[in-house]
């Protein structure tokens, strides 16, 4: 089976989910979506799963895939606990990080910024998720690295909605400059406070994003 089929349909849906097609408690009805997107019903099954592992659908057995939308309490608690693991992998890796993984951030910046600059939510997405991988990976804990990665997967949908209010990619690329140069200094406590404000949604970035799920949702 084609995975990256899977991962474009996933990605689809999610946008069908956040821009109001499908609302909370609605049944996925896999007849009309496999014949909507022109494929089987195995990459669609395995959209859904890849849906579930983020919150945006239950799986009920002999019943389907239906639509979940987190409450705020809920999603905030997922990114409270998303800030502490970046900052923990963030405090390993300023202490662990390779030459050549740096080189690879910097990589990955360079990308991000393109895609501020020619406006490009999902490029900046795929790039931004490469260099929390790295940092992931460079914390040279195998445990660490897989539970970070678990809860980014689940986080993945509400990560790439922030990126569309007006400045925030341009922001977000702003603190990726900062959690870079406290990397090169080796500066553990810099890059674990750089990591956790990025990635925490507090105060403003958070009431836009409930307005937009909220929003989403009334439509």
């Amino acid at each position: 089976m084609d995975l990256r089929l899977a991962d474009n349909i996933a990605q689809e849906l999610e946008e069908l989910i956040f821009d109001g097609t499908f609302s909370d408690g609605d049944r996925l009805d896999e007849v009309k979506l496999a014949e909507q997107f022109g494929v089987s019903r195995t990459p669609l099954r395995e959209a859904f799963q890849r849906l579930a592992l983020s919150g945006l659908v239950d799986l009920i057995p002999r019943r389907g895939a239906f639509v979940r939308q987190p409450g705020p309490v809920e999603l905030m608690e997922m990114f409270e606990v998303m800030a502490e693991f970046e900052a923990v992998c963030g405090r390993l890796a300023a202490m662990r990080i390779s030459e050549e993984a740096l080189k690879d951030l910097t990589d990955a910046n360079a990308r991000c910024q393109q895609a501020v600059d020619t406006g490009d939510p999902d490029t900046y997405y795929l790039e931004n998720e490469r260099f929390h991988r790295i940092i992931y990976k460079q914390s040279g804990n195998s445990f660490l690295e897989q539970e970070a990665s678990k809860l980014h997967r689940r986080l993945k949908p509400f990560r790439r909605q922030q990126l569309r209010f007006r400045g925030r990619m341009a922001q977000s690329m702003s603190e990726h400059e900062d959690i870079v140069r406290a990397l090169e200094d080796g500066l553990a406590d810099d890059t674990a406070n750089a990591l956790r404000s990025h990635v925490a949604v507090q105060g403003e970035k958070f009431h836009n994003l409930m307005a937009s799920l909220k929003n989403t949702a009334e439509r």
